[in-house]
């Protein structure tokens, strides 16, 4: 029987901070696969993480398949919008949430990484637009710009950084959304730009990765899903609606489809994958017309 099979691979997903979202589902299904898996989380949400994981309050979410409970290696502390404590403004680096934690830099990430053994791949499941409420017409150059540092640059600086603590045929893999493609009325702030941004970047970090390296780099673009995040901007649910009634197969993605995908792409099975955009929407992106209303005579 194929199956995928990580045994022995060490793993970061960066961007966990519940069990609600992408990046906890495909923290678990590498660890169902088999590989021990650390997890990076963004500095304000980290106490209270850590607090619910050691009450016991994700417990049921923790459960895999076979019966054992996830644990995860090392929490890392975050902050994907900063390659170096250089970078850090000093109101930040000395505020109560940050303070105590170290470097918590992509640079420090990477440096603690390669402390602890090095890592054979990584996850990128972060994203944030100061602005995604807002019409782009309304958004500033400054909220702009951090939707493209936060969500797409980030992944730029964690390949850079990480690359060379990866033994030689690492995988990356991030998360896009299909606004990167269409225009998807809400979803503001720059957001949309990061998107596409991200995914134009596969494509030449596979390239340079892969010279150098030997790495694969590959992203996913998944449905809609009501992740607390996406909740947050406020038309989630219209949009899972609206995709279920018009996609080839008429139901929401689950997060655990999302982590399977992610796990076969980090394993061998996909090692002639790479610079790749696949779609996890159940078919909506091969769709032109709409198909819920008569449309078409």
């Amino acid at each position: 029987m194929l199956t995928i099979d990580l045994t022995g691979k060490r793993a970061l997903v960066a961007g966990v901070a519940d069990d609600g979202g992408f990046g906890f589902a495909i923290a678990k299904a590498l660890a169902e696969a088999g590989a021990q898996v650390s997890v990076g989380t963004w500095p304000p949400a980290l106490g209270i993480f850590k607090t619910m994981l050691e009450r016991g309050k994700f417990d049921e979410s923790l459960v895999m398949r076979d019966g054992s409970k996830l644990s995860f290696a090392k929490i890392y502390p975050l902050d994907a919008e900063y390659d170096r404590m250089d970078d850090v403004p000093a109101e930040l680096r000395d505020s109560r949430r940050y303070r105590d934690l170290g470097d918590f830099t992509i640079g420090g990430l990477a440096a603690a990484i390669a402390a602890d053994g090095g890592v054979d791949i990584v996850v990128h499941s972060l994203a944030n637009g100061s602005e995604v409420k807002k019409p782009l017409l309304e958004t500033s150059r400054k909220g702009y710009l951090s939707a493209v540092s936060a969500s797409a640059y980030s992944m730029v600086s964690m390949v850079s950084h990480l690359g060379p603590v990866m033994p030689r045929g690492g995988a990356f893999v991030s998360l896009s959304y299909m606004a990167a493609e269409r225009v998807v009325p809400g979803y503001g702030g720059g957001m949309s730009s990061a998107k596409a941004a991200l995914e134009s970047d596969t494509r030449v970090l596979a390239y340079e990765a892969g010279r150098t390296w030997g790495h694969r780099v590959n992203v996913i673009s998944a449905g809609p899903f009501a992740s607390r995040a996406a909740s947050a901007i406020g038309f989630i649910g219209q949009m899972i609606d609206y995709t279920k009634l018009n996609s080839p197969l008429t139901e929401a993605i689950t997060a655990e489809e999302v982590g399977s995908t992610a796990a076969f792409l980090c394993s061998p099975l996909a090692s002639g994958i790479t610079g790749t955009t696949v779609y996890v929407d159940k078919g909506y992106q091969a769709m032109g017309v709409a198909v819920d209303r008569p449309t078409l005579t």
